[in-house]
């Protein structure tokens, strides 16, 4: 699975690809859940954005932990038995397709990522796990995705899809047309299909989210926050699952009252496809 044609270990290329003097959010975010696949220039990104917020770490905790109950949600309550995660960063504890199997085995998964890194960190962990893969793919084209063979031999797309895009659609400006990629992605999945979206906010600390924003200017994404109003939009076509769209924390909390909720300023839901 690692190897190129030539023999050269994918991971050695990979490492040949990566741009290590510039700030990667896949890598910020592994810093902020305390991991170690980052560099400097993450490193001291992180930093900048923890003088200003340092409530961001609970955010990625908070924000990984939506994602575990909503998979579970769609495995154990709603029966999905496929997964496509777009812009699922890098591998931590937790991941879908563990999640997933815990409850039903049979579970097919698909990750996507556009970093060389991710992928190469996603195949590692995927060595023999079943009916899961990691495919190269830019949000940003849609079309080229659902058109990839190792795709469309993993999922049927006839049948009910769970999409998962959290933590991502912040990452695209209003200029690439997040809302027109949402669309695209839901139209190609049959009735029945969840949606999970998080995504951060600039409603509730608009101060302080405008300050992280511009670290991120000089990362490889930028960070476009949005109002509930427009992320709700994402939804377009999906019958949102109770509770609606809310601050992950509070998103079917296995902790009926979770603590620090208030600082936390991503919001995120799950909508079926209707």
């Amino acid at each position: 699975m690692f190897r190129s044609e030539n023999g050269v270990s994918e991971h050695r290329r990979v490492a040949n690809e990566i741009n290590t003097a510039v700030a990667h959010p896949a890598r910020m975010y592994d810093y902020y859940l305390g991991g170690k696949d980052s560099y400097l220039a993450d490193r001291v990104a992180v930093q900048k954005v923890l003088r200003v917020a340092p409530e961001v770490r609970l955010m990625a905790w908070e924000n990984r932990r939506f994602l575990g109950r909503a998979v579970r949600y769609l495995v154990a309550d709603a029966g999905i038995r496929q997964i496509i995660d777009i812009g699922v960063g890098l591998p931590a504890a937790g991941n879908v397709h563990e999640v997933a199997r815990e409850i039903a085995p049979e579970t097919r998964v698909v990750y996507a990522d556009n970093d060389p890194m991710v992928l190469a960190h996603a195949n590692a962990l995927l060595a023999g796990s079943g009916p899961t893969c990691a495919v190269p793919a830019d949000l940003r084209k849609p079309e080229e995705f659902l058109d990839d063979p190792t795709v469309r031999e993993l999922i049927d797309f006839n049948e009910p899809v769970g999409l998962l895009l959290v933590a991502v659609l912040h990452f695209l400006t209003d200029g690439e047309e997040p809302a027109g990629i949402v669309r695209t992605l839901l139209a190609a999945l049959p009735v029945g299909s969840f949606l999970v979206v998080s995504h951060a906010t600039g409603d509730l600390c608009p101060e302080v989210t405008a300050q992280v924003a511009t670290v991120y200017d000089t990362a490889t994404s930028t960070l476009t926050v949005r109002s509930h109003a427009e992320i709700s939009a994402f939804f377009n076509g999906c019958e949102l699952v109770d509770p609606g769209l809310v601050r992950v924390p509070v998103w079917r909390p296995d902790d009926k009252s979770p603590k620090g909720h208030t600082k936390v300023w991503i919001y995120g839901g799950v909508g079926r496809k209707i």
